[in-house]
């Protein structure tokens, strides 16, 4: 009677944390800092709260699924002046889709791209690993087999794309890529985006780039963007779509505040898809993400918090752990030998919460790639992330 796709999906990273150091009760003479999540604990401009609360007489009022004009038209002018596209190329009306942050749009992306009654072979959905959660759930539960992708220190943390078989290519019909990646940082580049969106055309499946943490970089220049290459190929949006959110740029979880790009087609199917199964975003909070697209500064500010955090694991944790400077996001990807042993110890010895590498990977009957790693999100202030890098660097 229950649907069974949905029990064969294994547990989320975090419930395997919580039983991996369950019993183990930090030394009271140590305050706990938790670094397991990518949750963003910087505080979001005051203008937001402002903003919410001026639009107080809106809660009687359903707002519309594809949001107000205003939020489209910020977050189509924030693309082109980011990703330095034509004026035109990103229709505010047509090509633009409010989403409750990346994981609703990630989700429903396969939904939209994954047809499983189409005949012949099961559908298959590309994506990297280690990989967020919700690419997998999005493809099982649309009737799509996984198909997971190496990306490890070999080949730049990026999938390799030319070791994919046409016979691979020609079943696939969603390919999930995140840049900045979680958890490594790589930055795929101009060359291997184009590389993948002509793959995604030729093949004709829907390329989805997650480019959740594209604003968090330690670079001078911003990482490239899949928009930039569309341009470049003649502004065309065809097998395209793109998520953005302002949970990490702007600091902002809580707001449940994102969107996504493509064609015209695909936007419209997605809208149609979230008139039966989500709660539209409300007017309020609508106007606020809507006022965070339009500015900068407070992005600036973030950047440089994330910055001054990499310079304390830099000056802590160089030459351990195979630790590198990551391109972008705002995680660190330690090579400890033993991820699950390092977190217990982290976690009882320490008061440190992290998450071992290898809930984040897939693998099958050899060894898990990411078996030696863990993953440390620098969300907290500077203070509580030196004290929990210096407990790191003295522990392991």
């Amino acid at each position: 009677m229950l649907n069974q796709r949905i029990e064969g999906l294994r547990d989320y990273p975090f419930r395997r944390l919580a039983e991996l150091i369950a019993g183990a009760t930090p030394a009271s003479n140590r305050p706990p800092i938790d670094l397991s999540v990518g949750e963003p604990r910087h505080q979001p401009p005051g203008f937001v709260n402002e903003l919410i609360a001026s639009r107080s007489d809106s809660w009687n009022r359903y707002p519309p699924i594809n949001g107000t004009p205003e939020f489209r038209a910020a977050c189509a002018a924030w693309l082109t002046r980011r990703y330095r596209l034509p004026a035109g190329m990103i229709d505010a009306e047509t090509m633009i889709a409010p989403c409750a942050g990346t994981r609703e749009a990630l989700y429903m992306a396969a939904t939209v791209a994954i047809n499983p009654d189409g005949g012949g072979p099961r559908p298959l959905a590309l994506m990297p690993n280690p990989f967020y959660q919700v690419y997998v759930g999005a493809a099982v539960l649309a009737g799509a087999e996984p198909v997971f992708l190496a990306a490890t220190k070999a080949s730049n943390f990026l999938p390799d794309l030319d070791a994919l078989t046409p016979e691979t290519l020609d079943r696939t019909q969603i390919m999930y890529l995140c840049t900045p990646a979680n958890p490594q940082g790589a930055v795929a580049d101009f060359a291997y985006l184009e590389r993948a969106l002509l793959l995604a055309r030729k093949h004709d499946f829907l390329l989805v780039a997650d480019e959740c943490y594209s604003e968090i970089y330690s670079t001078d220049t911003p990482p490239t963007g899949a928009l930039e290459v569309a341009a470049a190929l003649g502004g065309s949006l065809d097998n395209l779509m793109v998520c953005h959110t302002l949970s990490k740029r702007s600091s902002a979880p809580g707001l449940r505040s994102g969107f996504s790009a493509g064609s015209p087609q695909a936007i419209a199917l997605l809208n149609r898809l979230r008139t039966y199964s989500c709660a539209a975003t409300p007017f309020a909070t609508m106007e606020a993400a809507t006022a965070l697209w339009r500015d900068e500064a407070h992005v600036d500010e973030t950047r440089a918090l994330y910055r001054a955090k990499f310079d304390i694991a830099e000056r802590l944790l160089a030459g351990r752990f195979d630790f590198y400077r990551p391109q972008g996001g705002f995680y660190l990807w330690l090579n400890v030998g033993d991820g699950e042993a390092a977190t217990r110890r982290l976690w009882a010895e320490g008061g440190v919460k992290v998450l071992p590498g290898a809930y984040l990977t897939k693998h099958g009957d050899g060894p898990n790639p990411s078996q030696g790693y863990i993953r440390i999100a620098l969300v907290s202030d500077l203070a509580s992330t030196e004290e929990a890098l210096t407990r790191v660097a003295a522990l392991l």
